[in-house]
């Protein structure tokens, strides 16, 4: 893998984010990671620092009950990994497995990559390293829309969001 800048990205977060998925990892080699599939998330900016102006953000979404959300809770990075179409087959498995129960990432066959202090995988297109800014939990009375509750949150598991800044980008080689 090798650093690219952030500028230099040309793609489109809609059709990778929802249609390609990505992977949600937090952890490292000392102390253990795990990683779950995700279609849903945000890039943009938001925030800023004195004379570094709006921060290059992702916003990921974890409902409480997945293993994932410990590592995310726990670390202060986390890794966004988009990876090539051969790979789908993979990623539905790890989004539907807890490795609670297995280690999920031997059973698709990736290579993690432990890097910058935190986990990546070396069959991935391209891996965004990122440093949690914000969590918060998505609230049933926030929601204008009731539909979207009944349909997408029945057991009421509404998930937690988390803002991270983008520190580095990857793409593999």
């Amino acid at each position: 893998m090798k650093e690219i800048a952030l500028e230099s990205l040309q793609l489109n977060p809609m059709t990778m984010i929802a249609d390609d998925w990505w992977l949600i990892t937090a952890g490292n080699e000392e102390r253990g990671y795990n990683t779950m599939t995700a279609s849903w998330g945000h890039m943009g900016s938001i925030w800023g620092r004195p004379g570094h102006g709006n921060l290059p953000t992702i916003v990921v979404y974890v409902r409480p009950q997945r293993y994932t959300k410990e590592f995310v809770d726990r670390e202060e990075l986390f890794t966004l990994t988009v990876f090539d179409w051969e790979h789908h087959k993979a990623l539905g498995y790890l989004g539907t497995k807890s490795g609670r129960d297995e280690d999920k990432v031997a059973a698709v066959g990736f290579t993690p990559v432990f890097m910058d202090g935190t986990t990546g995988f070396a069959e991935a297109r391209l891996t965004f390293v990122c440093r949690k800014l914000y969590r918060a939990p998505i609230l049933e009375e926030g929601f204008c829309d009731r539909e979207i509750v009944d349909a997408m949150y029945p057991e009421r598991d509404f998930h937690d969001m988390y803002v991270g800044e983008i520190l580095k980008v990857y793409a593999k080689d």
